[in-house]
């Protein structure tokens, strides 16, 4: 099967524990209101930018080092016909060692080209994990909005 689905992978120095502890410090990387945990299986959180995107996100998988996934269990973007898109998807982040740097490869795994938002968030993935979560591994400091 061919998987359409939008991701983004980078090589970075800081060790998998490092890249793993900024994935999951999502209210420095992600911009928007966070509500909720985001550093145990199972936690439960609300990302939201009002009158434009709401999501809800379950931490399905968790493995120091290595994983992070989160299920998409409700979505609301009011900019698509189809408010939903976002539901029932997962966002998928892997680490690994790849000699002396840590490969992060991102995939929204069900973001699709067939997906109204895809361009848009395609290019919000782009900004977000591209550059604020990057730019969080290498400086370890909270990143401000790229939109702001």
């Amino acid at each position: 099967m061919n998987d359409q689905s939008y991701s983004q992978t980078f090589l970075v120095d800081q060790s998998p524990q490092e890249v793993f502890a900024a994935i999951n410090r999502v209210p420095d990387w992600w911009s928007g209101e966070i509500a909720g945990g985001t550093h145990e299986l199972g936690d439960t959180f609300t990302y939201t930018v009002p009158e434009i995107h709401y999501s809800r996100q379950t931490i399905t998988e968790l493995v120091p080092g290595k994983k992070v996934v989160w299920h998409v269990s409700d979505a609301n973007l009011t900019f698509v016909k189809d408010k939903s898109e976002w539901k029932g998807t997962d966002i998928v982040f892997e680490i690994a060692r790849k000699g002396d740097k840590t490969e992060l490869s991102f995939t929204h795994r069900g973001l699709v080209p067939g997906f109204e938002c895809h361009a848009a968030c395609s290019n919000g993935w782009g900004l977000l994990v591209g550059g604020n979560l990057l730019k969080l591994i290498a400086t370890g400091k909270p990143q401000p909005s790229p939109w702001s």
